[in-house]
């Protein structure tokens, strides 16, 4: 039996899914869920992250990391996190650029917060035994200052969604239309909602919040910063985000559950929010303004010195990283951190 045959024989006998329990089920499903069974990532793939399109971009998280490690006093031991590190190239990218960081590597205790079997195995592959690994940040050690990145990890974490109707706020739901198909319907609001116009859709995504909150406290408890890069909003909004990728084009969300990656924007608001009422900070930039603090024209540049015949590839993946029209706005690096210290590439212009 399919995803979809099981997921219309639950709604036909419990009732209508919320959105984030469709999203949850479709992603991380034992038998049939996406991250869980057949994750497909890269240009033969479903879809491409940014460490794929080239080697600068991890490299100038490296440059970032070892520069915060700097910053932070050069602590002789610290927890060098990555979650969702999809294929390894990120963290691998990552390392090959703070060889010359003296002593970052030796004070580093490296883990990757994974809990898709196909992924981890890649990344065993490309990693080797140089890092642990953990299902959740909560099995990461405290007690030692923390560096952690995560690139596209939040559009992944599950959100419900609300649509306001002429008759106040209304619950998008997952049910099953005359021939027993997934179709989207509506059921009454359980919850207060900011007044906005007819038609207007509300994205919430406790499982963001959360992780905002535990980074917050964790953070102020250990000292040191999270990175988390996304797309998403930097200020508070409304919209209908939720879409499924396959094979690098977008399909109907309730058409093929299991097979496609389902994502939502990052909220990126409600997750510094969440990490501030713990007592961190928090700041936001552009994709595009966060790598040109590190130096990404630079680093292109040397790459061209180098390689004079790869120019025009190497152009064309600097303006996708930072092309307006392409991830260099609508992606944002969020940066929380303990409030005893700035970032670097976060300070205040």
């Amino acid at each position: 039996m399919s995803l979809l045959e099981r997921l219309a024989a639950q709604i036909a006998q419990t009732g209508p899914l919320t959105v984030a329990q469709y999203m949850t089920a479709c992603l991380h499903d034992p038998r049939h869920g996406y991250y869980a069974t057949r994750p497909a990532i890269g240009a033969a793939g479903d879809f491409l992250t940014a460490p794929m399109v080239s080697q600068m971009f991890g490299e100038l998280i490296g440059v970032w990391a070892a520069s915060a490690w700097r910053l932070m006093g050069e602590p002789a031991t610290f927890r060098l996190v990555e979650m969702g590190p999809g294929d390894g190239t990120l963290m691998t990218d990552l390392l090959r650029a703070v060889r010359l960081a003296d002593g970052f590597i030796d004070a580093a205790d490296i883990w990757l917060v994974e809990t898709s079997a196909p992924l981890a195995a890649q990344q065993v592959r490309n990693l080797g035994d140089n890092v642990r690994w953990a299902q959740s940040l909560d099995e990461v050690p405290d007690g030692a200052p923390l560096i952690l990145v995560a690139n596209e990890l939040l559009d992944c974490l599950p959100a419900r969604q609300f649509v306001r109707t002429s008759a106040g706020w209304a619950e998008q739901v997952v049910g099953l239309d005359g021939e027993g198909g997934l179709r989207f319907g509506l059921v009454p609001a359980g919850l207060p909602l900011p007044d906005a116009r007819e038609g207007s859709v509300h994205e919430h995504s406790a499982m963001q919040a959360a992780l905002g909150s535990t980074l917050g406290e964790r953070l102020v408890r250990d000292g040191g910063a999270a990175l988390l890069i996304d797309y998403g909003r930097d200020r508070p909004g409304f919209g209908d985000t939720l879409q499924a990728l396959r094979r690098h084009q977008k399909v109907d969300p309730l058409a093929c559950p299991g097979e496609a990656d389902l994502t939502v924007h990052a909220d990126f608001p409600a997750v510094m929010a969440a990490a501030e009422r713990e007592g961190a900070a928090s700041a936001i930039l552009t994709q595009a303004a966060f790598l040109a603090r590190l130096g990404i024209g630079e680093r292109a540049e040397a790459l061209v010195r180098a390689r004079p015949d790869k120019a025009p590839s190497i152009g064309r993946q600097l303006h996708r990283l930072v092309g307006g029209d392409q991830m260099g706005e609508l992606f944002k690096a969020c940066c929380l951190h303990s409030p005893d210290w700035t970032p670097p590439a976060f300070e205040e212009d």
